[in-house]
């Protein structure tokens, strides 16, 4: 689940300040270090996922839930691939790391479909689920 929908869940409201928002990811949820939950701000501002109004951090939602759908078909791949190969989920993961310092900054949903290429897998049933 991404950290901003479980920060969200665990406030009750989208809207946040910048230093509840690193607190209540780092602190109280402890999903991150604040270092990290800071680059996730900045990173999530640009992507479009916080908004910056009046002050204050705003969770675009209809964005949110996007990317949760995204990442369902990514875990659905792991998951896929880890079964398919007999290997534990992290070492799918690690091999899709991989993938990523080979092909460089691809969408993590179309490394993970290389990979299960690479490795010889019937990739064809999330072939048309992946946007990009």
């Amino acid at each position: 689940m991404n950290p901003l929908k479980r920060a969200v869940e665990h406030k009750g409201s989208a809207e946040f300040t910048r230093s509840e928002l690193v607190g209540i990811l780092a602190f109280t949820l402890r999903l991150m270090d604040v270092k990290a939950a800071k680059e996730l701000i900045a990173r999530s501002l640009e992507e479009g996922l916080l908004e910056e109004k009046d002050g204050l951090l705003v969770v675009n939602k209809a964005l949110l839930e996007e990317e949760e759908a995204g990442e369902d078909l990514f875990n659905e791949m792991v998951s896929y691939m880890a079964e398919s190969l007999g290997w534990e989920r992290e070492e799918v993961l690690e091999g899709i790391k991989s993938m990523r310092e080979r092909y460089g900054d691809l969408d993590e949903k179309v490394l993970a479909y290389l990979f299960g290429m690479d490795k010889g897998l019937d990739m064809s049933r999330f072939k048309d689920r992946i946007d990009v």
